[in-house]
């Protein structure tokens, strides 16, 4: 069974945005909801349900959910899986639009790692803001809010796409908006402390 090409857009964004907050959480939902029948997925996204792609990404995911409740290591972490989470995300969208012409298959993939890299970007923006306080609370809640909202919105993308897209979106304007919040502040920060020098 195809999925109609305005729903297949739909989970593309809900996806890349879940798999730029936590791309093992997203590729194993995808993989367990296939295996146990609940998904359908596209014949070019069926190693998904494969059980090993499954372990792997929950072993990792495993990992990931320990070293991101850490302060300064989950900055690391971060940073490492910047080089995985964006063009993962740009491969599952290319994968997952393989039914469309050339043309359309190549904007959704840009627009996947796209969405992906802006979810990424304020993840780690966030983090980067948050890491300096000295209790871990805040840091905890952040990284299982993250863990939740990725497994959440990729199980939502599949049996209601458009709301799944929609929740994408506004996260997707929320986090332009933060990053640009973010920067504006770091740039008055370091204006802040260029002291003039007495003549």
């Amino acid at each position: 069974m195809q999925i109609p090409p305005n729903q297949l857009v739909a989970m593309v964004i809900a996806i890349s945005f879940a798999s730029g907050l936590n791309v093992y959480a997203a590729v194993a939902t995808l993989g367990l909801l296939s295996h146990t029948r609940w998904l359908v997925l596209p014949a070019s996204l069926h190693l998904l349900s494969d059980w090993r792609v499954i372990a792997a990404s929950v072993v990792l995911f495993g990992i990931g959910f320990f070293v991101d409740k850490i302060p300064a290591l989950d900055l690391v972490w971060n940073a490492l899986n910047t080089f995985i989470r964006i063009p993962v995300a740009a491969l599952l969208a290319f994968q997952a639009t393989a039914q469309m012409t050339p043309g359309e298959q190549l904007v959704a993939t840009l627009a996947g790692g796209t969405i992906a890299f802006i979810a990424h970007g304020g993840k780690t923006a966030v983090r980067a803001a948050v890491t300096p306080s000295p209790e871990p609370f805040s840091n905890i809640a952040l990284s299982l809010a993250e863990d939740f909202g990725a497994v959440a919105l990729t199980w939502l993308a599949t049996w209601a796409p458009y709301i799944a897209a929609g929740i994408a979106v506004v996260f997707i304007v929320i986090t332009l908006l933060m990053i640009r919040f973010v920067m504006h502040s770091l740039r008055w920060l370091f204006r802040g402390k260029r002291k003039p020098v007495a003549a």
